[in-house]
């Protein structure tokens, strides 16, 4: 590791850690700590302990993949590369699928670019006061849903009527929980949005301290190629960076999607791993 970045991923490493806390229970199981959500919710991960002395185990793998499919949790494990080198190989000798993404850091001399400037399409930050938050919220998780389901930075056809046959109606208890993470500072959430079209792209932000990572930037497809992606995690980058937040990062899903980031101020500077069992053919 950079000795340079070496208190930049000390501070990551508490921020994957606290992140889960709030709303899950954590299992240690050796060198690994799992993360199980209370109640509904999008489940967490399992990722090295913050205090271990050595990295995972092969074992420890085993174990928590166990404990996850007993709780019906999807297998997922994360961490970054850097800060645990040895878990890439033991991960791979489990059987599991690593996506190797760019680990990328809001360069603190760069002011991100006003939004306007790549894109003709508004981008506003969710208010939960507003009238329409529900229906906002809806349309984040939406967009999110048809956007990932297309991976990668290509267009496509999919578009608005995709998106509304995706929304789904959220309970009092999960817009109850959105609020109170904003109206605490821990997220921040934004969506492009017309008024012929709807939300067409959105983003999410999720922030401890002076911590935070931007995460769930989509795009629907057929709305690709229109600086869309940037202009949200500009917005977000923006809007942290005036409550006073230092650290602003995120993980790339590829190169390509990497470089709509690289527009926006981000540097890389590591490998974020995520690793889920193999799909069998």
């Amino acid at each position: 590791m950079d000795p340079a970045h070496r208190d930049l991923f000390d501070r990551l490493e508490r921020f994957y850690d606290a992140v889960p806390r709030d709303a899950a229970r954590a299992e240690e199981h050796g060198g690994l700590v799992l993360f199980a959500r209370n109640g509904v919710g999008w489940p967490f991960y399992a990722r090295p302990r913050l205090d271990a002395t050595a990295p995972p185990s092969l074992a420890d793998l085993h174990t928590v993949r166990e404990r996850q499919r007993e709780l019906g949790l999807p297998e997922a494990f994360e961490w970054v590369h850097e800060t645990t080198p040895d878990l890439l190989t033991t991960a791979r000798a489990a059987g599991l699928s690593v996506l190797e993404a760019p680990l990328m850091v809001l360069d603190p001399q760069v002011t991100p670019p006003d939004p306007a400037t790549l894109t003709d399409v508004p981008v506003r930050v969710l208010d939960p006061d507003a009238p329409g938050f529900a229906l906002d919220v809806a349309a984040r998780r939406a967009v999110a849903a048809v956007g990932f389901s297309a991976a990668g930075t290509a267009t496509g056809a999919a578009g608005p009527a995709e998106r509304d046959a995706a929304m789904t109606e959220l309970d009092v208890a999960a817009l109850d929980e959105e609020r109170a993470a904003i109206a605490a500072g821990r997220r921040l959430s934004a969506v492009a949005w017309t008024p012929d079209d709807g939300a067409l792209a959105s983003g999410m932000a999720m922030r401890v301290d002076d911590v935070a990572e931007i995460a769930g930037v989509a795009t629907l497809p057929a709305a690709r190629r229109r600086g869309l992606a940037a202009a949200v995690t500009a917005t977000l980058a923006r809007t942290l960076r005036a409550a006073g937040t230092d650290l602003v990062f995120l993980s790339a899903g590829s190169e390509d999607v990497a470089r709509i980031y690289l527009r926006v101020g981000f540097r890389r500077i590591g490998t974020a791993c995520i690793a889920e069992p193999t799909a069998l053919l």
